[in-house]
Protein backbone atom coordinates (compact mmCIF):
# COMPACT_ATOMS: atom_id res chain seq x y z
CA UNK A 1 0.00 0.00 0.00
CA UNK A 2 1.10 3.41 -0.53
CA UNK A 3 0.71 6.16 2.10
CA UNK A 4 -2.50 6.84 3.59
CA UNK A 5 -4.16 8.23 6.77
CA UNK A 6 -5.19 6.73 10.14
CA UNK A 7 -8.55 7.00 8.32
CA UNK A 8 -7.28 5.21 5.14
CA UNK A 9 -5.48 2.39 6.94
CA UNK A 10 -8.61 1.37 8.75
CA UNK A 11 -11.04 1.41 5.43
CA UNK A 12 -8.13 -0.59 4.05
CA UNK A 13 -8.28 -3.35 6.96
CA UNK A 14 -11.70 -3.14 6.33
CA UNK A 15 -11.92 -3.93 3.00
CA UNK A 16 -9.50 -6.69 3.02
CA UNK A 17 -6.57 -7.64 0.49
CA UNK A 18 -8.67 -7.74 -2.26
CA UNK A 19 -9.16 -4.33 -2.67
CA UNK A 20 -5.52 -3.72 -2.31
CA UNK A 21 -3.59 -1.98 -5.61
CA UNK A 22 -0.70 -2.99 -6.86
CA UNK A 23 2.41 -1.03 -6.18
CA UNK A 24 4.14 -1.43 -9.54
CA UNK A 25 2.26 -2.93 -13.29
CA UNK A 26 3.69 -6.34 -14.35
CA UNK A 27 5.34 -5.92 -17.57
CA UNK A 28 6.37 -7.56 -20.30
CA UNK A 29 9.69 -6.74 -21.88
CA UNK A 30 9.71 -3.78 -24.79
CA UNK A 31 12.11 -4.46 -27.50
CA UNK A 32 14.36 -1.73 -27.09
CA UNK A 33 15.17 0.56 -23.54
CA UNK A 34 17.27 3.93 -23.39
CA UNK A 35 18.49 2.27 -19.63
CA UNK A 36 18.63 -1.56 -18.75
CA UNK A 37 19.18 -1.87 -15.35
CA UNK A 38 20.06 -5.31 -14.43
CA UNK A 39 19.09 -6.23 -10.72
CA UNK A 40 15.78 -5.50 -9.08
CA UNK A 41 17.14 -4.80 -5.61
CA UNK A 42 17.43 -1.70 -3.60
CA UNK A 43 20.47 -0.06 -5.95
CA UNK A 44 18.94 -1.36 -9.17
CA UNK A 45 15.70 0.08 -8.00
CA UNK A 46 17.07 3.38 -6.60
CA UNK A 47 19.39 3.90 -9.70
CA UNK A 48 15.93 3.50 -12.13
CA UNK A 49 14.08 5.62 -10.25
CA UNK A 50 16.90 8.41 -9.84
CA UNK A 51 17.44 8.06 -13.52
CA UNK A 52 13.43 9.40 -14.08
CA UNK A 53 12.80 11.59 -11.72
CA UNK A 54 16.11 13.45 -11.85
CA UNK A 55 17.91 12.87 -15.75
CA UNK A 56 14.76 13.13 -17.67
CA UNK A 57 15.55 9.10 -18.57
CA UNK A 58 12.19 7.72 -19.12
CA UNK A 59 12.91 4.92 -21.28
CA UNK A 60 14.26 2.31 -18.41
CA UNK A 61 13.61 -0.62 -18.13
CA UNK A 62 14.65 -2.63 -14.31
CA UNK A 63 15.03 -6.84 -15.12
CA UNK A 64 14.88 -9.22 -12.11
CA UNK A 65 15.49 -12.71 -12.66
CA UNK A 66 13.24 -13.59 -9.97
CA UNK A 67 10.46 -10.96 -8.02
CA UNK A 68 11.00 -7.49 -6.96
CA UNK A 69 12.53 -8.26 -3.17
CA UNK A 70 13.36 -11.64 -3.38
CA UNK A 71 17.31 -11.05 -3.06
CA UNK A 72 20.22 -9.57 -0.56
CA UNK A 73 17.31 -6.08 -0.39
CA UNK A 74 15.15 -8.88 1.45
CA UNK A 75 17.97 -10.58 3.37
CA UNK A 76 19.82 -8.04 5.42
CA UNK A 77 19.74 -6.78 8.96
CA UNK A 78 18.49 -3.45 7.82
CA UNK A 79 21.00 -1.56 9.84
CA UNK A 80 21.97 1.96 8.76
CA UNK A 81 25.20 4.08 9.28
CA UNK A 82 28.08 6.00 8.55
CA UNK A 83 31.36 5.51 11.04
CA UNK A 84 33.27 4.40 8.59
CA UNK A 85 37.08 5.00 9.27
CA UNK A 86 38.20 5.76 5.83
CA UNK A 87 37.42 10.14 4.19
CA UNK A 88 36.02 8.29 1.12
CA UNK A 89 33.77 6.02 2.75
CA UNK A 90 33.18 8.16 5.55
CA UNK A 91 31.63 10.80 3.09
CA UNK A 92 29.45 8.39 0.70
CA UNK A 93 28.22 6.44 4.01
CA UNK A 94 26.91 10.38 5.32
CA UNK A 95 25.25 10.91 2.02
CA UNK A 96 23.50 8.13 2.58
CA UNK A 97 22.47 8.35 5.99
CA UNK A 98 21.27 12.17 5.09
CA UNK A 99 19.01 10.73 2.52
CA UNK A 100 17.28 8.00 4.55
CA UNK A 101 16.35 10.50 6.76
CA UNK A 102 14.06 12.05 3.67
CA UNK A 103 13.46 9.23 1.74
CA UNK A 104 9.75 8.17 2.91
CA UNK A 105 8.71 11.91 2.44
CA UNK A 106 10.75 11.99 -1.08
CA UNK A 107 9.14 8.19 -2.44
CA UNK A 108 5.38 8.97 -0.02
CA UNK A 109 6.29 5.80 1.08
CA UNK A 110 7.22 4.69 4.91
CA UNK A 111 10.26 3.17 5.17
CA UNK A 112 10.13 2.86 8.80
CA UNK A 113 12.96 4.68 9.33
CA UNK A 114 14.29 4.00 12.89
CA UNK A 115 17.47 6.18 14.15
CA UNK A 116 17.47 4.68 17.33
CA UNK A 117 21.25 4.82 17.42
CA UNK A 118 24.36 2.43 16.62
CA UNK A 119 26.72 1.52 19.44
CA UNK A 120 29.92 -0.28 18.59
CA UNK A 121 30.81 -2.49 21.72
CA UNK A 122 34.51 -2.63 22.74
CA UNK A 123 35.74 -5.80 25.00
CA UNK A 124 39.24 -4.90 25.88
CA UNK A 125 41.29 -1.63 26.16
CA UNK A 126 42.39 -2.21 22.51
CA UNK A 127 39.60 -2.28 20.87
CA UNK A 128 38.34 0.90 22.75
CA UNK A 129 41.46 2.97 21.56
CA UNK A 130 40.46 1.54 18.40
CA UNK A 131 36.96 3.01 18.44
CA UNK A 132 38.82 6.46 19.59
CA UNK A 133 40.41 6.71 16.78
CA UNK A 134 37.37 5.88 14.46
CA UNK A 135 35.54 8.15 16.02
CA UNK A 136 38.42 10.79 16.30
CA UNK A 137 38.04 10.09 12.18
CA UNK A 138 34.38 10.68 12.00
CA UNK A 139 34.21 14.13 13.75
CA UNK A 140 37.05 15.44 12.20
CA UNK A 141 34.92 14.65 8.95
CA UNK A 142 31.94 16.59 10.49
CA UNK A 143 30.22 13.16 11.24
CA UNK A 144 28.70 12.93 15.19
CA UNK A 145 30.76 10.22 17.52
CA UNK A 146 30.47 10.04 20.72
CA UNK A 147 33.29 7.45 22.93
CA UNK A 148 31.07 6.27 25.98
CA UNK A 149 33.14 4.54 28.94
CA UNK A 150 31.19 1.40 30.70
CA UNK A 151 28.71 3.74 32.79
CA UNK A 152 27.53 5.57 29.75
CA UNK A 153 26.90 2.44 27.46
CA UNK A 154 24.60 1.22 30.65
CA UNK A 155 22.29 4.69 30.81
CA UNK A 156 22.37 4.41 26.82
CA UNK A 157 21.27 0.57 26.67
CA UNK A 158 19.17 -0.24 29.05
CA UNK A 159 18.96 -3.84 28.22
CA UNK A 160 22.58 -4.59 29.00
CA UNK A 161 23.87 -5.15 31.83
CA UNK A 162 27.14 -4.29 31.71
CA UNK A 163 28.08 -5.70 34.88
CA UNK A 164 27.17 -9.05 33.65
CA UNK A 165 30.14 -11.51 34.46
CA UNK A 166 31.44 -12.32 30.71
CA UNK A 167 34.05 -13.84 29.14
CA UNK A 168 34.87 -11.01 27.13
CA UNK A 169 33.47 -7.82 29.19
CA UNK A 170 31.91 -4.73 27.85
CA UNK A 171 35.00 -1.79 28.69
CA UNK A 172 33.29 1.14 26.58
CA UNK A 173 32.02 2.12 23.03
CA UNK A 174 31.54 3.96 20.39
CA UNK A 175 27.98 5.36 19.55
CA UNK A 176 26.19 7.12 15.93
CA UNK A 177 23.32 8.66 17.73
CA UNK A 178 21.75 9.10 13.70
CA UNK A 179 22.42 5.52 12.87
CA UNK A 180 19.19 2.96 13.54
CA UNK A 181 17.04 0.96 10.97
CA UNK A 182 15.00 0.96 8.12
CA UNK A 183 12.23 -1.90 6.88
CA UNK A 184 14.60 -3.46 3.98
CA UNK A 185 11.23 -4.86 2.04
CA UNK A 186 9.46 -1.18 2.19
CA UNK A 187 12.28 0.15 0.75
CA UNK A 188 12.00 -2.09 -2.28
CA UNK A 189 8.67 -1.63 -2.03
CA UNK A 190 8.63 2.02 -1.84
CA UNK A 191 11.21 2.53 -4.56
CA UNK A 192 9.28 0.12 -7.22
CA UNK A 193 6.46 1.93 -6.41
CA UNK A 194 8.09 5.61 -7.51
CA UNK A 195 9.98 4.49 -10.17
CA UNK A 196 6.65 2.71 -12.19
CA UNK A 197 4.98 6.35 -11.00
CA UNK A 198 7.83 7.90 -13.17
CA UNK A 199 7.16 5.57 -16.42
CA UNK A 200 10.16 2.71 -15.43
CA UNK A 201 9.23 -0.64 -16.17
CA UNK A 202 9.43 -3.08 -13.75
CA UNK A 203 9.99 -6.51 -15.40
CA UNK A 204 10.50 -10.00 -13.08
CA UNK A 205 11.33 -13.42 -14.00
CA UNK A 206 13.73 -11.84 -16.75
CA UNK A 207 16.84 -13.50 -16.07
CA UNK A 208 20.15 -11.93 -17.76
CA UNK A 209 22.24 -14.50 -19.84
CA UNK A 210 24.89 -11.89 -21.81
CA UNK A 211 25.01 -9.25 -23.44
CA UNK A 212 24.88 -7.95 -27.28
CA UNK A 213 26.91 -6.24 -29.32
CA UNK A 214 27.19 -4.81 -32.31
CA UNK A 215 30.46 -3.23 -34.20
CA UNK A 216 32.40 -3.86 -30.74
CA UNK A 217 30.04 -1.99 -28.60
CA UNK A 218 27.32 -2.78 -26.07
CA UNK A 219 23.64 -2.58 -27.70
CA UNK A 220 21.42 -4.42 -25.42
CA UNK A 221 21.19 -7.85 -23.30
CA UNK A 222 20.02 -11.16 -24.07
CA UNK A 223 17.34 -12.46 -21.18
CA UNK A 224 14.90 -15.50 -21.10
CA UNK A 225 12.12 -13.41 -22.48
CA UNK A 226 14.25 -12.31 -25.42
CA UNK A 227 16.24 -9.84 -26.59
CA UNK A 228 16.24 -6.58 -25.29
CA UNK A 229 18.30 -3.20 -27.14
CA UNK A 230 19.29 -0.86 -25.06
CA UNK A 231 22.03 2.08 -25.26
CA UNK A 232 22.83 1.84 -21.94
CA UNK A 233 23.50 -1.41 -19.41
CA UNK A 234 23.84 -1.06 -15.94
CA UNK A 235 24.58 -3.98 -13.60
CA UNK A 236 23.31 -3.72 -9.86
CA UNK A 237 22.71 -7.55 -8.70
CA UNK A 238 24.27 -7.55 -5.69
CA UNK A 239 25.49 -11.20 -4.46
CA UNK A 240 24.99 -12.29 -7.61
CA UNK A 241 27.69 -9.94 -9.07
CA UNK A 242 30.76 -12.08 -9.67
CA UNK A 243 28.63 -15.14 -11.49
CA UNK A 244 26.99 -12.62 -13.62
CA UNK A 245 30.25 -10.70 -15.01
CA UNK A 246 31.87 -14.47 -15.28
CA UNK A 247 28.85 -14.81 -17.49
CA UNK A 248 29.40 -11.94 -19.72
CA UNK A 249 33.34 -12.48 -19.26
CA UNK A 250 34.24 -9.43 -17.22
CA UNK A 251 36.99 -10.48 -14.84
CA UNK A 252 36.42 -8.83 -11.09
CA UNK A 253 38.24 -9.18 -7.98
CA UNK A 254 35.51 -10.56 -5.89
CA UNK A 255 34.61 -13.32 -4.14
CA UNK A 256 30.94 -14.06 -2.72
CA UNK A 257 30.72 -15.38 0.39
CA UNK A 258 27.58 -16.09 2.79
CA UNK A 259 26.63 -13.87 5.90
CA UNK A 260 24.41 -15.87 8.22
CA UNK A 261 21.71 -13.63 10.52
CA UNK A 262 18.45 -14.94 12.04
CA UNK A 263 15.40 -13.14 13.92
CA UNK A 264 13.55 -14.42 17.12
CA UNK A 265 10.22 -14.70 17.84
CA UNK A 266 8.38 -11.65 18.92
CA UNK A 267 8.98 -10.39 21.85
CA UNK A 268 7.75 -7.01 23.83
CA UNK A 269 9.83 -3.87 23.40
CA UNK A 270 13.23 -4.91 25.31
CA UNK A 271 15.87 -2.93 23.18
CA UNK A 272 15.41 0.32 21.70
CA UNK A 273 18.66 0.63 19.85
CA UNK A 274 21.55 -1.05 17.41
CA UNK A 275 24.06 -2.90 19.49
CA UNK A 276 27.08 -4.39 17.64
CA UNK A 277 29.51 -7.06 20.49
CA UNK A 278 33.11 -7.31 18.51
CA UNK A 279 35.50 -9.52 20.34
CA UNK A 280 39.37 -10.82 19.85
CA UNK A 281 39.89 -13.52 17.39
CA UNK A 282 37.09 -12.33 14.76
CA UNK A 283 33.47 -12.38 16.53
CA UNK A 284 30.75 -10.74 16.46
CA UNK A 285 27.00 -9.87 16.75
CA UNK A 286 24.74 -7.04 16.01
CA UNK A 287 21.13 -6.91 17.03
CA UNK A 288 17.93 -4.86 17.59
CA UNK A 289 15.05 -5.50 17.56
CA UNK A 290 12.43 -5.06 14.74
CA UNK A 291 8.39 -3.28 14.75
CA UNK A 292 7.12 -6.97 14.80
CA UNK A 293 9.25 -7.69 17.97
CA UNK A 294 11.65 -10.07 16.68
CA UNK A 295 15.08 -9.46 17.61
CA UNK A 296 17.08 -9.21 14.46
CA UNK A 297 20.74 -10.25 14.44
CA UNK A 298 23.87 -11.29 12.42
CA UNK A 299 27.48 -11.86 12.84
CA UNK A 300 30.50 -12.94 10.51
CA UNK A 301 30.49 -14.77 7.12
CA UNK A 302 30.79 -18.28 6.49
CA UNK A 303 34.19 -18.13 5.69
CA UNK A 304 34.30 -19.84 2.42
CA UNK A 305 33.17 -19.05 -1.01
CA UNK A 306 29.40 -20.04 -1.70
CA UNK A 307 26.49 -18.87 -4.13
CA UNK A 308 23.76 -21.21 -1.99
CA UNK A 309 22.01 -18.89 0.08
CA UNK A 310 21.29 -22.21 2.34
CA UNK A 311 21.02 -21.08 6.22
CA UNK A 312 24.29 -22.67 7.82
CA UNK A 313 22.42 -23.68 11.25
CA UNK A 314 26.18 -24.75 13.19
CA UNK A 315 27.28 -20.54 12.11
CA UNK A 316 23.86 -19.50 12.98
CA UNK A 317 24.42 -21.26 16.55
CA UNK A 318 27.63 -19.68 17.08
CA UNK A 319 26.13 -16.50 16.68
CA UNK A 320 23.69 -17.03 18.40
CA UNK A 321 25.68 -17.83 21.49
CA UNK A 322 27.46 -14.32 21.33
CA UNK A 323 23.69 -12.47 21.48
CA UNK A 324 23.05 -14.88 24.90
CA UNK A 325 26.81 -14.05 25.64
CA UNK A 326 25.96 -10.31 25.11
CA UNK A 327 21.75 -10.55 26.12
CA UNK A 328 21.35 -13.26 28.71
CA UNK A 329 17.91 -12.78 29.18
CA UNK A 330 16.96 -13.72 25.80
CA UNK A 331 18.21 -17.38 26.09
CA UNK A 332 14.75 -18.96 26.24
CA UNK A 333 13.47 -17.47 22.69
CA UNK A 334 13.31 -19.42 20.07
CA UNK A 335 14.37 -19.28 17.07
CA UNK A 336 11.87 -17.48 13.94
CA UNK A 337 13.99 -18.26 10.71
CA UNK A 338 17.03 -17.54 9.59
CA UNK A 339 18.73 -17.44 6.24
CA UNK A 340 22.05 -16.46 4.25
CA UNK A 341 22.40 -13.08 2.29
CA UNK A 342 25.18 -13.53 -0.36
CA UNK A 343 28.11 -11.11 -0.18
CA UNK A 344 30.25 -9.77 -3.02
CA UNK A 345 33.70 -9.39 -1.27
CA UNK A 346 36.62 -7.28 -2.26
CA UNK A 347 39.77 -6.67 -1.26
CA UNK A 348 39.73 -4.07 0.44
CA UNK A 349 35.86 -3.91 2.18
CA UNK A 350 34.90 -1.09 -0.42
CA UNK A 351 32.27 -1.09 -3.31
CA UNK A 352 33.25 -0.39 -7.38
CA UNK A 353 30.93 1.80 -9.01
CA UNK A 354 32.21 2.31 -12.39
CA UNK A 355 32.04 1.96 -16.34
CA UNK A 356 33.18 -0.89 -17.60
CA UNK A 357 36.03 -0.71 -20.26
CA UNK A 358 34.90 2.53 -21.81
CA UNK A 359 31.97 1.17 -23.12
CA UNK A 360 28.60 1.73 -22.12
CA UNK A 361 27.94 -0.93 -19.28
CA UNK A 362 28.13 0.16 -15.73
CA UNK A 363 28.54 -1.39 -12.55
CA UNK A 364 27.92 -1.43 -9.16
CA UNK A 365 28.87 -4.08 -6.98
CA UNK A 366 31.29 -5.60 -4.37
CA UNK A 367 29.65 -4.31 -1.56
CA UNK A 368 30.95 -6.20 1.33
CA UNK A 369 28.60 -5.49 4.57
CA UNK A 370 27.75 -2.15 3.18
CA UNK A 371 25.02 -2.52 0.56
CA UNK A 372 21.90 -2.06 2.40
CA UNK A 373 22.43 0.83 3.91
CA UNK A 374 24.64 2.62 0.93
CA UNK A 375 21.33 1.75 -1.06
CA UNK A 376 20.07 5.54 -1.70
CA UNK A 377 23.70 7.37 -1.95
CA UNK A 378 24.49 4.45 -4.89
CA UNK A 379 21.51 4.37 -6.54
CA UNK A 380 21.45 8.44 -7.27
CA UNK A 381 25.38 8.27 -7.80
CA UNK A 382 25.12 5.06 -10.16
CA UNK A 383 22.62 6.72 -11.94
CA UNK A 384 24.27 9.88 -12.06
CA UNK A 385 27.25 8.26 -14.00
CA UNK A 386 24.90 6.37 -16.60
CA UNK A 387 23.42 9.76 -17.47
CA UNK A 388 26.30 11.61 -17.41
CA UNK A 389 29.11 9.20 -18.30
CA UNK A 390 31.39 10.14 -15.79
CA UNK A 391 31.85 9.64 -11.60
CA UNK A 392 30.57 12.10 -9.57
CA UNK A 393 33.12 12.99 -6.87
CA UNK A 394 31.58 11.15 -4.41
CA UNK A 395 32.63 7.87 -6.13
CA UNK A 396 35.41 8.26 -7.93
CA UNK A 397 37.67 6.25 -5.33
CA UNK A 398 35.12 3.38 -6.64
CA UNK A 399 36.89 2.89 -9.42
CA UNK A 400 37.74 -0.81 -10.68
CA UNK A 401 41.16 0.36 -11.45
CA UNK A 402 42.20 1.45 -8.15
CA UNK A 403 43.15 -2.26 -7.58
CA UNK A 404 45.46 -2.38 -10.36
CA UNK A 405 47.25 1.02 -9.72
CA UNK A 406 47.36 -0.11 -5.89
CA UNK A 407 45.04 2.79 -4.57
CA UNK A 408 43.10 0.42 -2.33
CA UNK A 409 40.25 1.58 0.13
CA UNK A 410 41.14 -0.46 3.07
CA UNK A 411 37.85 0.05 5.12
CA UNK A 412 38.54 -1.73 8.55
CA UNK A 413 35.15 0.05 9.50
CA UNK A 414 32.98 -1.67 6.54
CA UNK A 415 33.29 -5.00 8.95
CA UNK A 416 33.66 -6.52 11.61
CA UNK A 417 37.91 -6.20 11.96
CA UNK A 418 37.87 -3.96 15.00
CA UNK A 419 41.78 -5.16 15.65
CA UNK A 420 42.47 -3.11 12.59
CA UNK A 421 40.72 -0.08 13.00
Amino acid sequence: MGAYSAFGLLREAIRGPRAWQPLWERRAPEAAYDVVIVGGGGHGLATAYHLARHFGLRRVAVLERTLIGYGNVGRNTTIVRSNYLLPENQHFYEDALRRWRSLGRELNYNIMFSPRGVLDLATSDDQLAACARRGNAMRLAGIDAELLDRAAVGRFARALDCGAVRQFPIHGGLLQRRGGTVRHDAVAWGYARAAARLGVHIIEQCEVLGVVRVAGRIAGVETSRGTIAAERVGIAVAGGTAELARRLGIALPLETHLLQAGVTEPVKPMLDRVLIYMFPHGGEVYVSQSDRGGLVFGGMLDGYPSMTQRGEITRVRDVAAALTSLLPQVKQLRLLRHWAGMNDMTMDGSPIIDRIGGDELYLNGGWCYGGFKATPASGYAFAELIARGRASELIRAFRLSRFASGHLLDESGAGPFPSRQ
